[in-house]
Parts: structure tokens; C-alpha cells; sequence
């Protein structure tokens, strides 16, 4: 291991008290494959961790500021501000990349795959964060790099997802509401691939992949928007 995570708190400010909570959030599971001897387990559990954190804190912040909004509408304001895309841009714009320890193989790797990788080593620091310094330093940590990102989502309309537009077009158009049947899953447990098949009635009208069945519903969705050309 040659990355020296000294760097990394430099850029970010923050200096942890266990640099093993610090490590462990950037051990990727493919990494131990090659390295079965090595001292600290993968990320995945900090993950869940991490990702149970930023949920509330996130959560917390929009309950606050926008008293007159609905439970519905902050939810998908929180959800375009803590899904995959967003937490691998700001994962990218924090040097992440720079220092995930992966396997060879996985290390060539980019694209969607890194991407993923990359957000979920986002939640992974969030969870050691959380067991090394508390919920303060993790709400200071998200309001100085995922909270100032809520203006574009709104400007952008990031938090209108592809199965909403989809729904409100074909009902629309067609009278119909879409209906998603899964139609392939593959993979080990850990990497699991999803294809999604989207329906107007007994029609099939496209279809969609994703590391989970949710991912796979909303690539489905903005494939059938395309395909209709709504």
C-alpha cells in the first residue's frame, strides 16, 4: 500500500485520531482478494454506516430550512442530493479517486463501475467519520461539500427522476400507468446486476440496467422517455 492518507486530511482539514477508521473507508472489497492477509476488513459495513448518517443529516438540514415544503417534495430534493451520481461527483471533486485501494483488475476499471465505487466510498468516510469524531464534525464535513449542491439540483430539476416524468407522460398520452417487471439478475451478492423491463399494459416498451432494482427502473423509465421522444 503506497497511499499516503496524510494528503488527504491535509486537503480536506480534518485530521482523524484512528487513522484505521480513515484507511478502512477507502479498502474496496476487491483489494482483500488480492491482499487476504491484510489487516483491516473492506468498507462495506462503514458504508452502511455512512450512508444511515448522511440520510439524517441531509434530512435534518432540509426539515429546517424549508419549513413550508412537503414530505414529499423534500424527499426527492434529499434523494437527488445523496444518490450515486451525485456522491461520485463530489467523491471526484475531494481526490477520492486518488486513493481507493482496489484490486489490479478493478483499478483499470472506469466509468459506471468507478463511479459506483466512488459513492460508496463517499458514505464509507461518512461512517468513519462518524466513529471517529461524532455527528458535528459529519454535519460540518456534508454542509461544506453536499449541501451547497441543493441550488443546481433545483435550477436543473435533478430531483425529478425518469419513473415521475415517465408516469405523468404516459397517463397523459396514453391513459396508462407504467408498470416494472424485473427480467434478468446476475452476478455475486456483493456486485449484483439488474435488467428492469418497463410496461404500458402487456407492451413492452424498453428496458434498463443497474447495480440495483431501483437504478434499473429509473434507466428503464428515461429509456422509454427517449424511445417515445417525451
Amino acid at each position: 500500500m503506497d497511499k499516503d492518507f496524510s494528503l488527504l486530511e491535509k486537503k480536506l482539514k480534518i485530521s482523524f485520531k484512528n487513522k484505521d477508521f480513515l484507511l478502512n473507508a477507502f479498502i474496496h472489497r476487491s483489494y482483500l482478494n488480492e491482499n487476504p492477509g491484510f489487516y483491516l476488513p473492506h468498507n462495506e459495513r462503514l458504508e452502511f454506516l455512512g450512508d444511515a448518517v448522511l440520510e439524517l443529516v441531509v434530512t435534518e438540514d432540509l426539515y429546517k430550512r424549508y419549513p413550508d415544503k412537503t414530505e414529499g417534495e423534500l424527499t426527492t430534493w434529499r434523494a437527488a442530493l445523496v444518490n450515486a451520481k451525485m456522491l461520485s461527483e463530489v467523491s471526484k471533486e475531494l481526490g477520492f479517486n486518488d486513493f481507493i485501494l482496489l484490486s489490479k483488475g478493478e483499478s483499470k476499471e472506469n466509468g459506471k463501475a468507478r463511479d459506483y465505487i466512488l459513492a460508496n466510498t463517499f458514505e464509507a468516510f461518512v461512517g468513519a467519520l462518524y466513529l471517529d469524531q461524532g455527528l458535528k464534525s459529519c454535519e460540518k464535513f456534508i454542509e461544506q461539500c453536499i449541501l451547497p449542491k441543493l441550488p443546481h439540483v433545483l435550477e436543473a430539476q435533478l430531483f425529478r427522476d425518469s419513473k415521475s416524468s415517465l408516469q405523468e407522460r404516459a397517463q397523459e398520452k396514453q391513459g396508462i400507468t407504467p408498470t416494472y417487471r424485473s427480467l434478468e439478475e446476475w452476478g455475486p451478492d456483493h456486485e449484483k446486476k439488474f435488467r428492469i423491463g418497463v410496461f404500458f399494459g402487456e407492451k413492452k416498451v424498453a428496458e434498463g440496467e443497474g447495480s440495483s432494482k431501483q437504478e434499473a427502473e429509473e434507466n428503464a423509465a428515461r429509456s422509454a422517455l427517449d424511445n417515445n421522444s417525451w
